[in-house]
């Protein structure tokens, strides 16, 4: 069989390999393993859950640093990013342990038996219940934040699914050691294998979605990558969630007002916004759209100057690389596109390039220079009238962002600025930044198609949502109830009769 190894950044060479391509043998055994966790997990119940989580989060901290050396090694984001990417990492799986705990994720609801103006009502109770096995496809750019230790396993854990792992090929040391954590951790709490398993190799992670028993996929990646996911899915006899982030362009719009009032600022700091982590975060502004004019001017300027002084890191792997570079040089070659950062060769060695920032004005806008470029790279939109940068902002694709500096006196534009972004946004920030995605009760990371194909949200509470299904008891005894639904003292939020309720007592509608 093939053997799995990566390659490191810094220097370009490929490293000891760690892990043969997993068989379709291989995968059935997993997948079937996985299933077998199941009923496991949904008995464990939201406590028992919690503290699962809980515990492989102890269990990551305390092998936090044979971690961080290997991720390094693997993708050359450097030992303090990737230590506060794992202290994400940790804290995403407590988080989702305070979302169990909490419980009303589960939409608890109970209508209880009684004349309406249809006539006669049953007593009906519904709650969502977890899907089954869930795949999950680690990415390159967050090698724990959204891979094997992810936001995907630890959402799929809490809602009572089995998670079945895809490596990536670039850091696949990092994925077995974070699989072996969790492994451990899982036994020591008393999980039965199978809980969480791992497959290695392109054509095992087909077979994966493939699999009968896997009722949902979990990636984040390319669009070429997702897509073709999705087509392996639409030849399943079952067809089944495909929840994707794919490909965001996340325009960032400045005001001449913004502009004006602190256009130097909005520069240095773009450029930071570009280059942190060399431009591989998923939120990275790509298009940013400047009016035309002195103080348009200043702020490119100081984008530029701030450009020239930053040494950013490696690109992950060889394919981003190369695609930078071809990426990059077509831009250079287009008519109307004027690049704003000096024009390096790549490096001879390893994955180093450095910035390139292009503009255009907005009336030459058009689909061939408008891409998604992963690395230290954006273009600058130059628009002279704001009907003009409206007719712009109507070309965008669905981003996961969109960001609008504002300035003093702007309340009128910003508002329908908001108005213009809202159809192909899945957050919009305000005179902020949008390479930071928290992780909290009311975040939302996704977007319209291509940056996610989904309604849901990778990043935040409602992430647990993706893999539960409802289901409505009929009349039923209450012995065969969820403990959510039993009469009897309010555990958690739910809604009785159209009324929410909480643990504490009623609330208002």
């Amino acid at each position: 069989m093939p053997t799995i190894a990566g390659t490191n950044p810094y220097t370009g060479k490929r490293l000891e390999p760690i892990a043969t391509e997993s068989s379709d043998v291989d995968v059935d055994r997993i997948a079937r393993g996985s299933r077998s966790t199941f009923g496991y997990l949904r008995k464990l119940g939201r406590e028992g859950r919690a503290r699962l989580l809980e515990s492989i989060a102890d269990a990551v901290d305390i092998g936090a640093e044979g971690l961080i050396k290997a991720a390094d090694e693997e993708t050359g984001i450097g030992t303090t990013r990737l230590a506060a990417e794992l202290n994400r990492s940790t804290y995403q799986m407590r988080f989702f342990a305070e979302v169990l705990r909490e419980g009303s994720y589960l939409e608890a609801t109970i209508d209880t038996a009684g004349q309406s103006p249809m006539g006669p009502r049953p007593d009906l109770r519904r709650i969502l219940q977890p899907i089954g096995p869930v795949a999950v496809f680690g990415s390159s750019n967050f090698p724990f934040a959204f891979s094997i230790l992810g936001g995907d396993t630890a959402s799929a854990l809490a809602a009572g699914c089995p998670v079945v792992l895809k490596a990536h090929s670039s850091h696949p040391k990092t994925s077995e050691l974070s699989h072996d954590v969790m492994v451990a951790a899982a036994r020591n709490f008393g999980a039965p294998d199978g809980t969480i398993g791992i497959v290695f190799g392109q054509d095992a992670g087909s077979a994966l979605v493939r699999h009968p028993l896997i009722q949902a996929v979990g990636f984040t990646g390319s669009l070429s990558g997702g897509t073709a996911l999705l087509n392996v899915i639409n030849s399943r006899p079952q067809p089944i969630p495909f929840y994707g982030e794919l490909s965001s362009l996340n325009p960032l719009i400045v005001t001449p007002n913004a502009a004006m009032e602190r256009g130097a600022e909005i520069g240095a700091r773009l450029a930071a916004s570009i280059t942190t982590s060399a431009g591989q975060l998923c939120t990275k502004p790509g298009v940013a759209f400047v009016s035309e004019g002195p103080d348009g001017d200043a702020l490119v300027r100081a984008l530029a100057e701030e450009l020239s002084a930053i040494t950013v890191a490696p690109l992950l792997n060889q394919r981003i690389f190369e695609e930078y570079g071809s990426i990059t040089s077509a831009l250079d070659d287009l008519d109307g596109v004027q690049r704003i950062t000096p024009r390096v060769a790549q490096a001879e060695k390893g994955f180093h390039v450095s910035p390139a920032v292009f503009s255009i004005k907005a009336s030459k806008l058009g689909p061939e220079v408008v891409r998604e470029c992963f690395g230290p790279s954006a273009l600058i939109v130059r628009y002279s009238t704001l009907p003009e940068l409206e007719s712009a902002l109507t070309t965008m694709l669905g981003s996961l962002t969109v960001t609008i500096h504002f300035g003093t006196g702007d309340e009128n534009l910003t508002a329908r600025l908001t108005e213009l972004s809202v159809p192909f946004a899945g957050r919009i920030l305000y005179n902020d930044y949008p390479t930071g995605v928290n992780v909290s009760w009311a975040q939302t990371h996704g977007g319209p198609w291509p940056s996610t194909n989904t309604l849901h949200t990778s990043v935040g509470s409602t992430a647990v949502r993706r893999f539960l299904r409802p289901v409505t008891f009929q009349d039923a005894p209450a012995s065969l109830l969820p403990d959510e639904l039993q009469d009897g003292p309010n555990t958690i939020p739910r809604r009785m009769n159209g009324r929410l309720t909480l643990p504490d007592g009623p609330t208002s509608r």
